[in-house]
């Protein structure tokens, strides 16, 4: 597709082979593969698809201080998560480039900048070279999260162009946060992408309010997590299947017009790759009567700082 004002996305609304770093990356790349045969420009990932979302924690008494079954799953959460530096996502930047595809991509990350031992819910956005041009640690886990996960920083609130759009994404309840929100409309923002562990409950309110707030496009994407989707190797898995439900996480993708209007209603309980053609002649139609960054802004009254420096504990002379 050459016309620079379209752009054909794809949901991929999938499972991950739970906490297998190694089998999930290759699941992942087999949709990557399938969206650019179908002719697809960029392909989403829900949140913290590679390896998996946390669904132990509360399954498992997860807040109990110093609880053996816990050091057990997390150290093997530890080994399974994403080292960027380390080259972890190497093959899905060359997928990307041999196809031309962009990707945005839930992971949990083990950031080296910061010891290499805690964990970040991190939306890795892999450009058509196959670049990495930006890695967005959740602000703020939430709940249960913060058990697992470390808060993040503004270093990955950043937008990228893709032919006549421009993109950028939030990870989960960040969604609901209105200053991240507003940081991301201020930077020209007109396809926002939300990422979920999965949920229709929470993707089929905020994402038509999102479009409708900021005027533009919004992709939620979500992954799916069963019963029959936990490996049979996981650590504890008597203990955490004991009191799971059957389905954790039901899905709830979806796409919102620039003016609120669904463009694909929710899908739920489909492990699919759903696709449509987004067209930014939209935006520029409903961005006339209401630009929350734009004409319809009041910087000299209200104004937004935002610090996008990385964090660390160390400052290298």
């Amino acid at each position: 597709m050459n016309q620079p004002h379209l752009l054909k996305v794809a949901l991929a609304q999938i499972a991950p082979v739970w906490l297998n770093k190694e089998s999930t990356i290759a699941k992942i790349k087999s949709y990557v593969l399938e969206a650019a045969a179908k002719g697809c420009e960029l392909v989403v990932f829900g949140e913290a698809l590679l390896p998996g979302y946390p669904f132990w924690i509360p399954l498992t008494n997860g807040a109990t201080f110093n609880s053996p079954v816990q050091k057990e799953i997390h150290a093997h959460y530890i080994r399974n998560a994403v080292q960027i530096e380390a080259g972890d996502l190497q093959d899905l930047c060359q997928t990307a480039k041999e196809h031309h595809i962009a990707i945005y991509l839930g992971t949990i990350e083990r950031a080296t900048n910061r010891g290499g031992h805690s964990l970040y819910c991190s939306l890795v956005y892999i450009n058509p070279l196959g670049e990495i041009k930006s890695v967005h640690r959740k602000l703020q886990p939430t709940y249960e999260e913060r058990l697992t996960w470390s808060p993040g920083d503004g270093n990955g609130l950043q937008v990228h162009r893709l032919k006549d759009f421009t993109l950028g994404g939030l990870n989960c309840w960040e969604n609901w946060m209105p200053l991240a929100r507003a940081a991301m409309y201020g930077l020209g923002e007109n396809v926002h992408i939300a990422v979920w562990p999965g949920s229709d409950s929470n993707t089929r309110d905020i994402t038509q309010f999102i479009a409708k707030e900021s005027r533009s496009y919004v992709l939620s994407v979500s992954g799916l997590m069963r019963v029959e989707d936990f490996p049979k190797d996981t650590p504890h898995l008597d203990k955490i299947l004991q009191n799971a439900p059957p389905i954790l996480a039901n899905g709830g993708s979806c796409i919102a017009a620039p003016n609120g209007e669904w463009v694909l209603e929710p899908v739920v309980n489909q492990e699919d790759l759903i696709t449509a053609t987004l067209d930014i002649n939209r935006v520029f139609e409903e961005r006339q009567n209401f630009d929350p960054s734009g004409h319809y802004s009041r910087p000299d009254v209200t104004k937004l700082v935002v610090n996008r420096e990385r964090q660390s504990v160390l400052k290298l002379q």
